[in-house]
């Protein structure tokens, strides 16, 4: 059980989502979870007023499988094959959040700063931060799983594109952004 109950090295996980990839280019079909909001959409009868949902979500029916499935797993993963794992992170991390107001960092999986606390500013931090993600997802033309381990996989010029964007993004509000946040 110890396998199951710990964090899996990165030449396990790699190997296991390369093998996915190729068997789904094998089956002729692209990976993509966030398309699911729109399968989701366009079943609940999203189609008769919008364009965009107008399209045969039952051929994605295997995508939307795969959703439901990750929920279950990460239900089932989350209650009962962890045992309160906090990610293990870098000293030099937890001393420079502790220093923004995060002292749950290295002691909680997610920061209880900003997810337990119902704050004002917490608030507005999360409808924000999901409007920009949702927006920057369907502009993106997907999310950062899809294009980072899809797109790149089938050699998608565009995929490459926005993940370099991702990671320029990323760095612009770690190290610019989110100090000024906090």
């Amino acid at each position: 059980m110890e396998i199951i109950y710990g964090t899996w090295p990165w030449y396990v996980g790699g190997p296991l989502i390369a093998l996915i990839m190729l068997a789904l280019i094998w089956l002729g079909r692209s990976f993509g979870f966030s398309s699911n909001f729109r399968n989701i959409c366009a079943a609940l009868g999203a189609g008769k007023s919008c364009e965009f949902f107008r399209f045969d979500w039952k051929s994605q029916w295997w995508n939307l499988l795969f959703l439901v499935g990750s929920i279950i797993g990460g239900y089932v993963a989350s209650h009962y094959l962890s045992v309160d794992q906090i990610p293990p992170i870098s000293e030099t991390t937890i001393i420079e959040l502790q220093a923004l107001g995060f002292e749950s960092a290295g002691k909680a999986y997610s920061p209880v700063e900003l997810f337990d606390v119902y704050s004002v500013k917490n608030i507005v931090l999360l409808l924000v931060g999901g409007l920009f993600i949702g927006f920057g997802t369907r502009y993106a033309g997907g999310c950062t799983s899809g294009h980072a381990i899809s797109g790149l996989s089938n050699l998608q010029w565009p995929s490459l594109i926005a993940v370099i964007g991702f990671f320029i993004g990323g760095l612009i509000m770690v190290f610019v952004l989110f100090p000024l946040i906090f």
